[in-house]
């Protein structure tokens, strides 16, 4: 059974009206800001990379946070960085929720943004707060960084898609923060995208059948890290074998989770696996790797705070 097969036979879509409504306030309020710092999920960067949100801020210069890098593959997080960097995009990885790991963005924005500042100074304007738009997909951890940059809690955040509704401006030392509502597209390029934003909760999972998606979950990560998946589990080396359901079945059964009749309660189960990876239980995955430009990783890139410099 492919994973087109598992994955909701009806197209995963979650694309509700507030977000065209933060779409269009996107548009609107991109002529008020110097730059743009677009967070991703380390573990699915390209998934997370909302194509509407870069063609409205196409033009504006970019920081890219590749963050929860704590949960993603230390080795895949720095092909990552190098990847970016070769297309001449700023670039860290980080873990936001870390104190104080966010404060090392204010560096790469004022380096990407060095002849606005330049300017600035030129025309006696020293001390005028930097405007940046914060923006991403729904749950990758916006409201987080913010509040870490801040070093306070200025921002709601919460580990569920959909809590900020509403721009907030958020003033920090020269920086004036626009956080802005998570937001995904309309139409997903392919299934994998669809799946792997709900993977790591970025569609709600009340609208997802949670079987399908733990069916799912197993058929992706089981072909890239097969033995953290028998570790996690102590399953046989024959398990990866089964259909993804009947493996879904199998870690119930190893879990205990039996209802009457002896049978895998196979939704309790799957609400477990799916938790368990968001959790990073399973160790820490990355469910993309960067296309292949011939890129080698810096030897000494440290994957939890990396800048790429713009070349």
């Amino acid at each position: 059974m492919s994973q087109s097969d598992i994955i909701n036979s009806r197209q995963i879509q979650w694309f509700p009206g507030h977000m065209t409504k933060t779409l269009r306030l996107m548009e609107k309020e991109i002529r008020n800001v110097d730059c743009v710092l677009q967070i991703l999920d380390a573990r699915i960067p390209l998934s997370s990379l909302n194509p509407e949100i870069e063609r409205i801020t196409a033009g504006k210069p970019h920081v890219y946070i590749l963050n929860k890098a704590d949960l993603a593959d230390p080795d895949i997080t720095k092909q990552w960085l190098a990847y970016f960097k070769s297309a001449g995009a700023g670039c860290l990885a980080m873990d936001s929720k870390q104190k104080g790991k966010a404060a090392a963005t204010k560096a790469p924005i004022e380096k990407e943004l060095a002849a606005l500042m330049e300017r600035r100074r030129n025309r006696g304007m020293v001390g005028a707060a930097i405007r940046v738009m914060v923006v991403g997909i729904p749950n990758v951890g916006k409201s987080t960084f913010i509040n870490s940059f801040a070093g306070t809690n200025r921002a709601k955040a919460a580990n569920k898609p959909g809590v900020t509704r509403g721009k907030q401006w958020i003033s920090v030392d020269n920086f004036d923060l626009m956080d802005m509502p998570g937001v995904l597209w309309k139409k997903f390029d392919s299934l994998e995208t669809a799946s792997n934003l709900a993977f790591i909760g970025s569609i709600r999972d009340d609208i997802l059948d949670i079987e399908e998606l733990a069916c799912g979950l197993l058929s992706s990560v089981r072909a890239i890290y097969p033995q953290q998946l028998l570790s996690r589990y102590k399953l046989e080396e024959d398990a990866l074998a089964l259909p993804p359901y009947e493996l879904l079945q199998a870690i119930g059964a190893k879990r205990g989770m039996l209802i009457s009749g002896g049978e895998v309660d196979t939704e309790r189960a799957a609400k477990m696996l799916v938790g368990e990876f968001r959790a990073s239980k399973w160790g820490r995955l990355s469910l993309e790797r960067p296309p292949q430009r011939n890129i080698e990783p810096e030897e000494n890139d440290d994957a939890q705070d990396v800048e790429i410099d713009e070349q």
